[in-house]
C-alpha cells in the first residue's frame, strides 16, 4: 500500500524543556469530516514541562486522554460512559508532581479507545475494515486477537466499539496523524534527555480496574510495575521503584499480569543507557470507575506519588548504570 500522501498547512512549534522544540504537522480537512480536524481545537498530545529539565527522566502517560471528539462518538455503538472503560482515568493527574520536580511529560488527549499509542504503528484487525490490509500489517500479535490492537475493536469488559466495519482510511489516518507524532515527540524526549545527562529512564504511566487479582492468593496489588522481565530497565531501579512503594504500605506486584506494552519494549534499551518502566496504579484507590469521577482518596494518592517520584529520581545515577556489552 502507498504511503498516504496529506496536505500540509505549516507547522507548529511546541516548547519543551530545555532548547528542544518539535514540531507538528497537521493537514487541512473540511470540517467534521477527518481524523485532523478531530483535535483541530485541542490539540492530540501534549508536553507538560518546566522551564528547565534537572534530572534524567521522562513521564509518559499514554492512555488517559480525555477528549473524544464528536466524529468519533458518532461512529461508535457506545455511549459516553461505556467508549470510556478502557481509559487510563486522570492519570496524568495523579503523577503531575513530577513537572515540578524537573521531568517533562508527554500526555495524550487522544483516547485510548480511538487509538492506543502503547502498541506497534500497524497492529490492525483485519475484520474491523472494509478493505484488505497491507501485508506489512501485524494481524496476528496477541492484542490484535484480544481486540486491543492499534486502533481498537474493543473497550472494557469485550465491548464492540464500532456498529460495523470502518474503511481503512480511517486507520491510516489515526496513525499517520496521530499515532506517528506522538511517538516522534517521545523519542525526541528520550534522545534529548540522553544527550543532556548520559542516560535516561521513561516512567510509562498506567492504571488498571480494581477487580485486577494476582496470584494464587487472588491479592489486589495497588500498584504493578513492569520492566519487561528485567529487560527494558536494570534491576536497581526496578527494585528501588517496588520498595519505595512498598515502604509507604502499598501492594505492589512485579511484571504480572502487566510487564509493560510496547512503550516500555520498544524504547527500554539498558545497555544504551535508555531505561523504561511500566507502573500501573490501581482504580481503586483514587476514582468511582462507574461514574468516571475522582474518590476521596485522589489528593493523597497523588502526594504520595509525587513523593514517590521524588525518592526514585533521587536515585544516584551508578545504581542504575549498565556497563557496555563486552565486544564480540
Amino acid at each position: 500500500m502507498p504511503k498516504r500522501q496529506v496536505p500540509r498547512t505549516g507547522q507548529e512549534p511546541v516548547p519543551v524543556a530545555g532548547s528542544l522544540h518539535v514540531r507538528h504537522h497537521f493537514p487541512a480537512y473540511p470540517p467534521m469530516t477527518s481524523v485532523a480536524d478531530d483535535f483541530s481545537v485541542i490539540r492530540p498530545f501534549e508536553i507538560r514541562a518546566s522551564a528547565e529539565q534537572r534530572v534524567p527522566f521522562v513521564f509518559n502517560s499514554p492512555h488517559s486522554g480525555r477528549h473524544y471528539p464528536d466524529r468519533f462518538l458518532a461512529m461508535t455503538r457506545l455511549d459516553r460512559n461505556q467508549i470510556r472503560r478502557s481509559e487510563d482515568s486522570f492519570v496524568d493527574q495523579l503523577f503531575a508532581g513530577a513537572v515540578a520536580l524537573g521531568a517533562p511529560m508527554l500526555v495524550a488527549n487522544f483516547p485510548r479507545a480511538y487509538l492506543d499509542a502503547n502498541r506497534e504503528p500497524w497492529e490492525l484487525d483485519p475484520r474491523m475494515f472494509t478493505e484488505p490490509v497491507p501485508s506489512f500489517v501485524n494481524i496476528r500479535s496477541a492484542r490484535v486477537a484480544g481486540g486491543l490492537g492499534t486502533v481498537p475493536k474493543l473497550v472494557g469488559e469485550g465491548l464492540d466499539i464500532y456498529p460495523g466495519r470502518l474503511p481503512l482510511a480511517e486507520a491510516v489516518d489515526r496513525i499517520e496523524i496521530v499515532y506517528k507524532p506522538y511517538h516522534e515527540c517521545l523519542k525526541l524526549l528520550i534522545s534529548h534527555t540522553h544527550a543532556r545527562f548520559g542516560s535516561a529512564v521513561l516512567i510509562d504511566c498506567h492504571s488498571m480496574p480494581a477487580s485486577i487479582r494476582v496470584g494464587d492468593t487472588g491479592v489486589r496489588p495497588d500498584f504493578i510495575v513492569g520492566d519487561r522481565f528485567g529487560a527494558s530497565a536494570p534491576p536497581a531501579l526496578t527494585e528501588h521503584a517496588i520498595s519505595l512503594l512498598t515502604a509507604m504500605g502499598y501492594t505492589v506486584a512485579y511484571n504480572k499480569p502487566y510487564a509493560g506494552g510496547f512503550i516500555t519494549e520498544h524504547y527500554g534499551r539498558p545497555a544504551r543507557g535508555l531505561h523504561a518502566l511500566q507502573i500501573e496504579v490501581n482504580r481503586g484507590l483514587y476514582m468511582n470507575e462507574r461514574t468516571f469521577e475522582k474518590g476521596v482518596g485522589f489528593d493523597a494518592l497523588a502526594d504520595d506519588l509525587t513523593r514517590f517520584v521524588a525518592d526514585l529520581m533521587a536515585l544516584p545515577e551508578h545504581h542504575i548504570d549498565v556497563p557496555p556489552l563486552a565486544a564480540e
